[in-house]
């Protein structure tokens, strides 16, 4: 699915590391504990957006919050169905 295809770019930004073009590879660059800073400022920002009326923002933070948060899994070694797993064995 969708989530599968984007760790994929996700993972090939990184192996090419191109950090003149690639966000993906400038923040990879700058190594984990910045991209667990994006992580965070990603979710207050979501958290504030969440508190107001205006849905597109609030869906464009979560947008952002998910992608980083796929970066951070993939920094960890991990990708995006452990996660799933770990979910499916707490139901």
């Amino acid at each position: 699915g969708f989530f599968s295809t984007l760790e994929n770019v996700i993972a090939d930004r990184v192996a090419n590391k191109d950090t003149q073009k690639s966000y993906v590879a400038s923040l990879f660059d700058k190594g984990i504990n910045k991209i667990a800073q994006k992580v965070g400022e990603e979710a207050v920002e979501t958290v504030i957006e969440a508190m107001d009326n205006n849905d597109e923002l609030f869906l464009y933070e979560s947008a952002d919050l998910l992608f980083h948060y796929l970066l951070l899994l993939q920094a960890k070694g991990f990708k995006l169905n452990a996660v799933i797993d770990v979910l499916k064995s707490r139901h």
